[in-house]
């Protein structure tokens, strides 16, 4: 009774280590990976490659879909795509910190062996994310004609963007449920099984996508709703089935029997996972922000330099992706080794991401260094312009992105303690501030060589803030969630005694 009605504060949720019975012990480790022992290089590697895989499907899902509608459908309805894309993004980096802050909630609980913890912020974050969700999905519907008219849709656009967005605001909450779910297995430790569920919800949009927008064999000819309801139909049975899984498998995060009733969000951690995740949510919305401002100053030099800019920021996703995947990686591992109080891991986490990082995205820059062309051909014909000024582009930015992976990796290893206004900040001063005022203010110098150089002026200025916070910051101090004081009766920590609590015994037996 004690255990149930214990409060959300560190002593509860990270402290406290709870000494689960043989039976029920047994079962968590068989299904949540542990990230507090072993050779951390190799765990770190198995556990980033699956969560590469997601982000490369993720990406190749786009592109494919682009395709269909391009090819099926026309330029004008490759816009209202665009522009519908554009909002569900900015939804989706609404709600991402919120379930990365109960992520790092639930790695930190399975960390310390505490899995009925970690099914409380399971229980309280899930509702809450979806009710969210549903929120987003219904005033979406409602006032979509208003959002794709303050994107300034273009006109011939718009009917077509209309159609799309509506059922695609109708998926929204399963995407969400679906990106929840699999980020909270990546906090238990589990890279593998969200791959998978990601696998399956990518093959079916893909193989549903133009079979729904021509109405190929027995399925209705749907125009553009067809690509958005194959992404409706990939996401829900994708949603479904990974949790039928998990329920079968008695996965130790499911919420079953008298464990429903922590659906039921309880105040004081909601407040926790909502003030620790919007600023992680914002960091998304800056990176957004400095895009779309940079865009708009491209466009004023012309189509070439725009359609050069446009090839070059998607071969930039893919560069990008291993440091995202690494990030992700040390975000779980990091937090699980600190809910077991395993501070003399964090530091080699870092560094083996780091590491990881430099080789990983410098062997992509190096590769689109020697083959730019022939890969920029993919996208632009052979004797367009629009190639040698995109394969200038790359040569004088794309390196930077190596400097912002490990930007990338320290964020993650100071987020996983519950530091996440500090990157904010750093993000903010770097981003918005140094790498659009260096492509605003620089261009009356340089010219158009502003807004390239402005990439690498942001990512040495990230570069070296983030490091300066991660060796001289507090972060290492700092708890997602405020420690309360010792229970009457404890042991002072005076540094001449360890407490039974803060050492991780398990109480005295009546045989001592």
């Amino acid at each position: 009774m004690h255990e149930r009605q214990a409060r959300y504060t560190i002593a509860g949720l990270i402290h406290f280590r709870r000494v689960p019975t043989m039976n029920e012990k047994m079962p968590s480790r068989r299904r949540t990976g542990d990230l507090t022992s072993g050779p951390i290089p190799r765990t770190l590697l198995l556990f980033a490659l699956p969560v590469l895989g997601s982000n490369v499907l993720q990406s190749l899902n786009g592109s494919i879909n682009a395709v269909w509608v391009g090819r099926f459908l026309g330029e004008s309805a490759l816009t209202a795509t665009s522009n519908a894309n554009l909002v569900l993004f900015l939804i989706l980096g609404t709600v991402f910190g919120i379930g990365m802050a109960a992520t790092i909630l639930v790695a930190q609980s399975v960390g310390a062996h505490n899995m009925p913890e970690a099914r409380r912020i399971v229980g309280t974050s899930a509702t809450f994310f979806f009710l969210v969700s549903v929120v987003f999905a219904v005033c979406g519907w409602i006032w979509v004609d208003a959002i794709l008219t303050t994107l300034g849709t273009p006109a011939d656009a718009l009917p077509l963007a209309r159609s799309y967005l509506r059922i695609i605001f109708v998926a929204v909450p399963m995407m969400n449920l679906l990106s929840f779910v699999m980020t909270v297995l990546r906090g238990a430790g589990d890279s593998r099984t969200p791959f998978i569920f990601m696998a399956l919800a990518v093959v079916l949009d893909i193989v549903l996508n133009p079979l729904l927008i021509r109405g190929i064999g027995p399925f209705p000819e749907l125009g553009i709703a067809g690509s958005a309801t194959a992404t409706l139909i990939g996401q829900t049975v994708s949603v479904v089935a990974i949790l039928i899984v998990l329920y079968v498998s008695k996965h130790p995060l499911r919420l079953a029997g008298r464990d429903l009733a922590l659906l039921r969000p309880a105040p004081a951690l909601l407040r926790i996972v909502v003030f620790k995740g919007v600023p992680m949510g914002l960091q998304m919305i800056v990176i957004s922000a400095a895009a779309l401002t940079v865009m708009g100053i491209v466009n004023s030099y012309g189509s070439q330099v725009a359609a050069a800019y446009g090839i070059a920021a998607q071969l930039w996703t893919y560069i990008q992706m291993p440091a995202l995947a690494i990030g992700a990686a040390v975000s779980s591992m990091a937090a699980q080794n600190v809910g077991a109080r395993r501070w003399d891991r964090i530091g080699k986490i870092a560094a083996s991401g780091v590491g990881f990082n430099l080789v990983l995205t410098g062997s992509l820059v190096a590769l689109l260094a020697f083959f730019d062309r022939p890969v920029l051909s993919l996208f632009l014909s052979s004797d367009s312009t629009a190639i040698d000024i995109a394969s200038h582009i790359n040569n004088v930015a794309s390196w930077s992105f190596i400097l912002f992976g490990v930007t990338i990796v320290l964020f993650a290893t100071v987020r996983a303690t519950g530091a996440v206004m500090p990157p904010l900040i750093i993000l903010v001063i770097s981003v918005l501030v140094v790498r659009t005022g260096f492509a605003y203010f620089m261009r009356g110098y340089i010219g158009e060589e502003a807004l390239w150089w402005s990439f690498p002026a942001g990512s040495i200025t990230s570069l070296v803030l983030a490091a300066a916070y991660y060796r001289f910051g507090r972060w290492r101090t700092m708890h997602m969630i405020e420690e309360e004081r010792p229970a009457a009766g404890e042991p002072p920590d005076t540094g001449l005694g360890v407490p039974r609590q803060r050492a991780h015994l398990s109480p005295e037996t009546p045989n001592g």
